[in-house]
C-alpha cells in the first residue's frame, strides 16, 4: 500500500472510530491488570518471599485508576470512589473465591487439593474473573468487565456474562461450552457441567431491560449439554437436571428431570 492510500485509510479510521476509541479501554492494559490482580490473589510460588504485597496491590490499584481515566471522564464518573470501593471489596471477593475453590475440591473426586483447583481448573479461573468483573459491573464501570470476561471466555471456553448473579459457592465441573446469560440468577451450591446453557427464550433488542435468563435455586445440579431458557424459568432448589435436557418451563423444587431418549445395546453372538 502506498503512502497516499495509507494516509487515506488512517484518516477514515480516525473519523469513524475516534469516539469509540475514546470510550474504550485498551484491551492489552485491561488484561495485564487482570493478570496482575489474579496473580496477587493467588500467587502460588511466583512471588519472592520478600515481596511487598502492599506495593503490588497499590500498583494494581493505580493501574486500574489509569485504565478508567483513559476512557472515562472524571467530571462525570467518580473514578477515585469506584477504585476505592472495588479494592475495599477485594477481601470479600477473595473469601468467596476460596469458598468456591474449596467446594469444587469437595465435589470433584479428581481434585487432589484446593491448591490444584486454584492453579489448574479452568472452571475456577472463569469464576474468578466473573467475580472480579461482576463487582466492576455493580460499580457501573462500562466496557472493562466485558473485556476481561471475554478474555476468560477465550482461555476457558466458559462464557459468563459479568452482569449475571451467582451466589457462593459455585461449582463448574469441566466447563467447556458453558453459557450463562446476563440476567441469570444462580443460587448457592449449584453445580454446572460442560455444555450447559442458561439462555434467553427470545432474543430481541427490545428485551434488553427485561429478565431474559433463568433462575437456578440453591443445591441444583445441571449435567452436561442441558439447555435452560427463559427469564420466567425457575429451577427449584435441590433439583437434578440430567444431561441433554431442553427446558423452557419452571421445575418444582427437588425434581429430577431426565431426557427420555433411550439407548439400545445389542450383543452379537455366534461366529463372525
Amino acid at each position: 500500500m502506498d503512502t497516499r492510500h495509507t494516509q487515506s485509510l488512517i484518516s477514515l479510521l480516525r473519523k469513524t472510530h475516534h469516539a469509540e476509541w475514546e470510550a474504550t479501554p485498551a484491551a492489552q492494559d485491561a488484561i495485564a491488570w487482570l493478570n496482575d490482580l489474579v496473580g496477587f490473589l493467588f500467587p502460588g510460588n511466583h512471588l519472592p518471599k520478600q515481596t511487598s504485597y502492599e506495593g503490588i496491590l497499590k500498583k494494581n490499584q493505580i493501574d486500574l485508576e489509569n485504565i478508567l481515566l483513559s476512557y472515562l471522564d472524571p467530571r462525570e464518573v467518580p473514578i477515585e470512589e469506584i477504585v476505592n470501593d472495588f479494592y475495599n471489596s477485594l477481601g470479600t471477593i477473595y473469601q468467596h473465591l476460596r469458598q468456591d475453590a474449596a467446594k469444587i475440591h469437595e465435589y470433584d473426586p479428581a481434585a487432589t487439593s484446593v491448591n490444584e483447583v486454584i492453579v489448574s481448573y479452568p472452571g475456577f479461573y472463569a469464576i474468578t474473573v466473573y467475580r472480579i468483573a461482576n463487582r466492576l459491573t455493580r460499580l457501573n464501570v462500562p466496557v472493562l468487565p466485558r473485556i476481561i470476561s471475554e478474555y476468560a471466555h477465550g482461555k476457558t471456553g466458559i462464557d459468563i456474562h459479568p452482569n449475571a448473579t451467582i451466589h457462593v459457592p459455585f461449582i463448574i465441573d469441566h466447563g467447556t461450552g458453558i453459557v450463562i446469560g446476563a440476567t441469570s440468577i444462580i443460587g448457592s451450591n449449584v453445580v454446572i457441567y460442560q455444555g450447559v446453557t442458561l439462555g434467553a427464550l427470545h432474543v430481541t433488542k427490545e428485551l434488553s431491560d427485561v429478565k431474559r435468563h433463568p433462575t437456578v435455586e440453591d443445591n441444583v445440579i445441571i449435567y452436561a449439554r442441558s439447555t435452560i431458557l427463559g427469564g420466567n424459568t425457575v429451577i427449584g432448589q435441590g433439583s437434578i437436571i440430567g444431561g441433554s435436557v431442553f427446558i423452557t418451563k419452571s421445575v418444582p423444587p427437588y425434581s429430577q428431570v431426565f431426557n427420555t431418549h433411550q439407548v439400545r445395546i445389542t450383543t452379537k453372538t455366534g461366529g463372525v
